[in-house]
């Protein structure tokens, strides 16, 4: 990959190894060989007029094919007038000695191409084929016609050339832009789920912890079912993870709901959980299951409540998912990464997510879901990034 976008730091030698640049067109000034010999053997009348007048051809020859491979130099009314002036002095030499120095025009022709883009080269073409051809004629008759064939011929074929190099090249950038986007989902992805599942996990394994160390003086049985308990958590926990590595990770609402129940639980928190409506399909299901895993973990975490609310009810058009605690501990703090990334997950299935105080003291996390969206979209994240979990690192509401 490396090999194929690097880049030449010399002067019109940009784009990939191997793509058309400047010093591709330059070995064509050997047409002009021919006129050259016949300066160097006095052959030319005005031998002096003639070297300058290669001299002037030469030098803009170059310049316009190097400025050629630079989009904003090509567009620029100076090399307009480098290919007005070009022409001049191609015309000027073909008609002040005609035979070799007629080759001039295919070469013009070759500047033409790889300067004038687009629409305007067609015209551009006939016009000076037509020139050339006109010329020609005064110094060869029928004899011209190979002029006007490479002139035509010379600025047509290499303007396409390089219009197929310039996206082959366009195609092959998006390519890699492509990838590295692709990464960059499929990090992002990685960070949501370990910041769900390991937040989740460890909460739960954190809050039995502490139940199992209360009680173990005065109840070692109920201990050790805690201890228990922990040992499944850790090992669904290893499962999870391995799903997530391999981007099959999947949040089901019922498992979420009795795992939001055993969490809450253990934490002292009453949970009360309230269905209603129709079945909800299987996608809209997952992205709200994410929802009940990152609002009971906020819960257990942070905020020292004693009841927590679970409803959810769907009217077969909305989904709406609401979680209340009574609690206090982060009534009044900034949402954090996990709901901020949530509410992003929603918002792209065409949902929102609200969360904020309740009325009166605790706090309360709002989702709503267009069913039919929620599931066609959460469909198109899968197959695209995989199933997320939440951005961030494990941060509070």
């Amino acid at each position: 990959m490396e090999r194929e976008t690097h880049k030449c730091d010399t002067p019109g030698e940009r784009g990939p190894v191997g793509s058309p640049n400047a010093f591709t067109l330059l070995p064509w000034l050997l047409l002009g060989m021919g006129a050259v010999s016949n300066v160097l053997h006095g052959e030319t009348p005005n031998p002096w007029v003639g070297a300058v007048g290669l001299l002037v051809f030469n030098s803009l020859y170059i310049t316009l094919v190097f400025r050629a491979f630079h989009p904003q130099a090509r567009e620029a009314p100076a090399t307009r007038w480098c290919l007005v002036a070009l022409g001049l002095v191609t015309c000027a030499l073909a008609l002040a000695y005609g035979d070799d120095w007629l080759l001039f025009f295919p070469l013009l022709g070759l500047a033409t191409g790889a300067v004038v883009r687009g629409r305007r080269l067609g015209p551009v073409m006939l016009g000076l084929t037509a020139l050339a051809g006109a010329i020609a004629a005064l110094h060869k008759g029928w004899d011209a016609l190979g002029i006007v064939y490479g002139t035509f011929l010379s600025g047509m074929v290499t303007a396409a050339i390089l219009a197929l190099a310039e996206t082959v090249r366009e195609l092959r950038d998006t390519r890699q832009e492509l990838a590295r986007a692709a990464v960059d989902q499929e990090r992002l992805r990685f960070s949501r789920d370990l910041h769900d599942l390991l937040g989740h996990t460890l909460s739960v394994i954190v809050v039995k912890s502490e139940a199992a160390r209360r009680i173990a003086p005065r109840d070692i049985g109920a201990a050790l079912e805690q201890v228990r308990d922990i040992e499944s958590v850790g090992r669904q926990a290893l499962v999870e993870i391995r799903e997530a590595v391999t981007g099959y990770r999947e949040a089901s609402l019922a498992a979420e709901l009795d795992r939001a129940r055993g969490a809450l639980t253990a934490a002292g928190i009453e949970p009360s959980v309230r269905q209603s409506g129709l079945p909800l399909p299987p996608q809209t299901a997952a992205l709200l299951g994410w929802v009940v895993r990152e609002a009971a973990t906020n819960a257990v975490r942070h905020s020292g409540a004693a009841t927590c609310e679970i409803e959810l009810h769907n009217d077969g058009e909305r989904a709406r998912l609401v979680i209340t605690d009574d609690g206090h501990g982060v009534g009044s703090a900034p949402p954090g990464s996990g709901l901020t990334g949530l509410a992003e997950r929603l918002a792209a299935a065409g949902g929102t997510l609200h969360g904020g105080p309740a009325p009166g003291r605790g706090f309360r996390v709002t989702a709503e879901l267009p069913v039919e969206a929620a599931g066609e979209q959460a469909l198109r994240i899968e197959g695209v990034e995989g199933v997320e979990g939440v951005k961030g690192s494990g941060e509070s509401r």
